[in-house]
């Protein structure tokens, strides 16, 4: 069975079960490994995306669900590594393994276009993403510079966008 998947602006033609899980699909048969898989059950976020502009657990989600739908993952956030959110990152040297990070990233951006200067109760409650090294602090401090680094680049009248010009 084909379908198109729209992913990180590039439309993708897909053979697999659109009952597959998006993840696979995206790291299967799209060949984008930025996606992480950990739980398997949609509790852990390491394989967050966006789905037009939505967090989602991709292992959790079938890949039906995103058909005519813009799809980004981590590698559509910024070719270069200078979104805002990649550089408040780096400035605070959030990950230490680094494994939950892509998903971690996505969470962060979806609470960013929503909420564009987010209370630490915010983050704490939309950013639920799993960390075994526990660099929750650090998510919390780069989220807050990141904040103010789009505000800081952002035109008077827009919000916050997530990566891809998703908003």
């Amino acid at each position: 069975m084909g379908f198109d998947l729209s992913i990180n602006g590039t439309v993708h033609a897909v053979d697999a079960d659109p009952q597959t899980p998006l993840l696979w699909v995206i790291r299967d048969h799209i060949g984008l490994t930025g996606t992480k898989f950990s739980c398997g059950i949609g509790q852990c976020g390491a394989c967050t995306v966006h789905i037009d502009g939505r967090a989602i657990r991709s292992c959790s989600v079938a890949a039906s669900t995103a058909i005519g739908k813009p799809v980004t993952t981590i590698e559509g956030v910024s070719a270069d590594g200078n979104h805002p959110i990649q550089v408040a990152w780096k400035e605070f040297d959030t990950p230490q393994c680094g494994y939950c990070q892509s998903g971690m990233i996505m969470s962060a951006l979806a609470l960013l276009r929503d909420r564009p200067d987010p209370s630490d109760a915010e983050i704490d409650a939309r950013v639920t993403n799993a960390c075994r090294c526990g660099t929750y602090h650090r998510v919390r401090q780069a989220i807050h510079h990141a904040a103010s680094l789009m505000k800081a680049t952002a035109p008077a009248s827009r919000t916050a966008a997530a990566p891809g010009g998703v908003r």
